[in-house]
């Protein structure tokens, strides 16, 4: 099996997107001059808009997907808060800013308070970790669009941050010899799930729930003595999410042993190496790219957080070129 017979085609998506934001990019000159300026275009992990004074605001949605479904399984949403705020803070310091709020959306097909009070538990949970406020929300009862037996439910979020203007990180700074590194995941995070829930049996659907791990205080913590030029969230599309970066720019890099839970996924899916590693993190969930001088000192910094590896290097081949702990190497 692979990602687009479970349902989620990559390219086609990448279609649709392309089919909204060729119309709206439009709207990108709208505040051209005024506060709310964008600075950057789309398709960053946020998107970064002129505030004055030498400020700018990072923003950033997300949410949940069908990871939802393995909570509801399991009879539990106390952790799947937790997600929602990972997801869009993990996007929010990819441009070198410090998340400072958040808002929520539930939809549902109907209330449930034990669920909403679970839900909460692990919203406040992802906040803490990020040291962020939880500023609103809204909850929407949609029963003709949510279809289930009742429980029908949806969870998503937009995040903010608030970074200088002359320490914006895009990616735009990134050469060739730059050394990349990678921060350990804590599991599938909340990509791949529709693939996964196909083939993980719903007895062992407690290895897809872990949470998503928080990269906000490893990566501020950085910020503060070494200036990355590049920094990527590994979500969905697994490895492409590099190409978010520069244009032109390659990767070649080393990844370590996956985890236990990816492994279980590609031998119960039967799916081929490429598919596994432009679908999950396959235990990279946050990558980081240094000048070759500040390498040491950057991972020495982030192994005090979280296992951080030494992958590799930029190239300028524009192709991604990733060695898999068998040998084998896969470009994408």
């Amino acid at each position: 099996m692979d990602y687009a017979s479970s349902g989620v085609d990559i390219r086609t998506e990448e279609e649709a997107v392309k089919a909204i934001s060729d119309i709206v990019k439009e709207s990108l000159s709208f505040r051209k001059g005024r506060v709310g300026e964008p600075l950057t275009g789309l398709g960053h992990f946020s998107g970064v808009v002129d505030i004055g004074n030498g400020k700018a605001l990072a923003i950033s949605t997300d949410g949940v997907g069908t990871k939802l479904l393995v909570a509801k399984e399991l009879g539990t949403y106390r952790t799947v808060g937790i997600d929602a705020i990972a997801m869009n803070v993990n996007d929010i310091i990819c441009c070198g800013a410090t998340p400072i709020s958040f808002v929520d959306t539930v939809s549902v097909q109907s209330h449930d308070n034990d669920v909403m009070a679970q839900l909460g538990e692990g919203l406040l949970a992802g906040a803490k970790e990020s040291e962020i406020a939880i500023v609103g929300g809204e909850t929407a009862t949609v029963p003709d669009i949510l279809k289930g037996d009742g429980d029908g439910l949806d969870l998503m979020g937009t995040a903010i941050g608030i970074v200088d203007k002359d320490k914006i990180i895009t990616g735009m700074d990134i050469s060739p010899g730059d050394v990349v590194l990678g921060i350990e995941s804590s599991g599938l995070h909340s990509n791949g799930y529709s693939l996964a829930r196909k083939v993980v049996p719903k007895d062992e659907y407690y290895i897809l729930l872990e949470p998503t791990r928080i990269y906000v205080k490893p990566i501020l913590a950085l910020l503060k003595e070494v200036r990355p030029t590049g920094l990527v969230h590994i979500t969905g599309t697994g490895l492409l999410n590099l190409k978010r970066l520069k244009e032109g720019m390659g990767f070649r890099i080393e990844m370590p042993d996956p985890l236990a839970p990816f492994s279980a996924v590609q031998h119960l899916a039967e799916a081929s190496d490429e598919e596994m590693y432009k679908t999950f993190n396959m235990g990279i969930g946050f990558m980081v790219m240094v000048r070759k001088e500040d390498a040491e000192r950057a991972q020495k910094m982030l192994n005090r957080f979280f296992p951080t590896f030494m992958l590799g290097e930029v190239t300028d081949t524009g192709v991604i070129e990733a060695m898999l702990p068998s040998g084998k190497m896969i470009k994408l």
